[in-house]
């Protein structure tokens, strides 16, 4: 069995780009979760989240991990809330190395703060940092249940993926 590599954490904190560096040095399939169920529904996110609402799209997040997980060697880019749930956490832990990627919200911030595909950030407005910062601190428990952590807030997405795949080489000898 080869096990995969599940990248998590919160939105902007690179999981999707480090993710696909990661499968290309690895020479292993990069699946993108968000974008899947994007493809899946032939609807974007935030369209998702607007007509059916959240509880839906967390249906289909964890309908996903439990088909991911029953796969080997990929590396796979989670959604930011999707291992929050424990049950998620758990199947995709079963099925290889889950690592959260951390950064501080003022980097985030940084990242998304603009960004209008962010269903759980909503409005562009002057309360949008307290929502992210307040979601942040939501998740926190829940992300630190993880544990592998790596903190982004100061590396180049080239950096974060040198330094998972070094972490995969080791710890996948012993999965």
């Amino acid at each position: 069995m080869t096990p995969n590599i599940i990248l998590t954490g919160f939105m902007g904190t690179g999981k999707s780009t480090v993710g696909r560096l990661v499968a290309a040095e690895l020479g292993r399939e990069f699946t993108d979760m968000d974008t899947l169920i994007e493809q899946r529904e032939g609807r974007p996110i935030a369209r998702i989240f607007a007509e059916n609402g959240e509880p839906y799209f967390r249906q289909l997040e964890a309908g996903l991990c439990r088909e991911l997980a029953g796969r080997e060697g990929l590396v796979i880019a989670t959604g930011g809330g999707a291992l929050v749930t424990e049950a998620n956490l758990r199947v995709m832990e079963s099925s290889g190395l889950v690592i959260c990627l951390d950064c501080d919200p003022a980097t985030l911030w940084q990242r998304i703060g603009q960004s209008e595909d962010r269903p759980m950030l909503a409005e562009l407005d002057e309360g949008r940092f307290t929502r992210l910062a307040a979601l942040l601190e939501q998740r926190a428990p829940a992300y630190g249940r993880i544990k592998h952590h790596l903190d982004v807030t100061h590396l180049s997405p080239e950096e974060a993926a040198k330094r998972i795949c070094e972490w995969a080489n080791e710890r996948m000898a012993n999965f």
